[in-house]
């Protein structure tokens, strides 16, 4: 392969991804597997190479998206620039299409797996976590966990094998969806991981909303304050301390900020265990008595990020918070989160 084609797919290189081995430039959009593996197939392009060479590419998984032109944009006649915005316009629409397309089917295959499956009684994961089911659903070695938006509709499914191993659905919706535990009474929790939601509603009682990721946090909350605005939101946030920019911590407080609501940090005092991040690690370690301080120790987030210490505002405490005085409204029962579990 030589010419647009071979720059086309070293852009899609140095964007991280796996480019395919043949670039069809045909103006069609193509899937590929962006993570080398068989049968995956969430990498996606679009080529033209009539006129000047265009194209786009990304990958749902990764929720990346990028543009590629063999020519500069300052570089084109006015004639040509009118062109190449138009064909983006048109590559931005199939990209659409396609996206609509896998997630309308990612849906009704998740309902049909959700269908065929059971409750969860026993796993060995929950085991190991020390939670209880809390409505998930068991296909006979997996836990499947429904992931629905704001209005009940189910998108996609997580998949957590015996070993641990978290996969979603191909080509399923991920963003603003979640999978609810509780009733809301007047605080609603956030949350990343189905572990740590349930560490956290068996501590607490309290309505939480499990993300999957700390990239969702703000979509989920941002979601379920414009529907139940009165509520008062918490974002349980992980403490990713041992990673670069404290990924964890950081969503968690753009989240709080965009909801106008609380941040919650697990502590975990000195000797702090290496792996030790998340609320459900607390829970294992030192109990849910903890783990309710540190939900009732939350505090409204700074206006800037405060760095990668563990706690807000950066003090070292001993494992489970003191209470700090909150916006602790008395608001009257509302219904159970869409798609969730009382």
């Amino acid at each position: 392969m030589s010419g647009p084609e071979h720059e086309f797919q070293a852009a899609i290189a140095a964007a991280g991804l796996t480019p395919p081995e043949t670039i069809n430039a045909d103006g069609a959009i193509h899937r590929f597997s962006t993570n080398g593996k068989a049968g995956d197939d969430s990498g996606w392009y679009v080529l033209y190479l009539d006129g000047i060479a265009a194209g786009a590419f990304g990958c749902w998984r990764a929720q990346l998206q990028s543009t590629w032109c063999a020519k500069a944009d300052n570089a084109m006649t006015p004639t040509e620039r009118d062109a190449h915005r138009g064909r983006m316009a048109a590559m931005k629409a199939q990209r659409d299409a396609d996206q609509a397309h896998r997630h309308q089917q990612a849906r009704q295959a998740a309902a049909v797996i959700l269908e065929k499956a059971g409750p969860a009684r026993s796993h060995d994961y929950l085991t190991r976590k020390g939670i209880q089911p809390h409505g998930v659903k068991f296909n006979g070695t997996q836990l499947l966990i429904p992931m629905r938006d704001a209005a009940g509709t189910l998108h996609s499914l997580q998949s957590i094998g015996q070993d641990g191993e978290k996969r979603f659905h191909p080509g399923g919706r991920t963003t603003g969806c979640y999978f609810a535990i509780g009733r809301p009474n007047g605080t609603l929790i956030v949350t990343e991981g189905f572990a740590t939601g349930a560490s956290i509603h068996e501590a607490t009682g309290q309505a939480v909303a499990v993300a999957f990721n700390a990239g969702n946090l703000q979509p989920v909350a941002v979601e379920l304050h414009a529907k139940y605005p009165a509520l008062k939101i918490i974002i349980a946030a992980d403490d990713d301390w041992q990673s670069d920019g404290n990924p964890g911590k950081a969503k968690a407080h753009a989240a709080a900020l965009a909801v106008a609501g609380l941040i919650a940090l697990p502590q975990f005092g000195n000797g702090r265990q290496e792996k030790a991040t998340d609320f459900n690690d607390l829970h294992q370690l030192a109990g849910l008595d903890a783990v309710r301080r540190c939900i009732d120790a939350a505090t409204a987030p700074e206006p800037a990020a405060t760095g990668n210490a563990g706690a807000v505002g950066g003090a070292d405490r001993q494992a489970g918070c003191q209470k700090v005085p909150g916006d602790a409204r008395d608001i009257e029962a509302v219904e159970p989160l869409a798609g969730g579990r009382e």
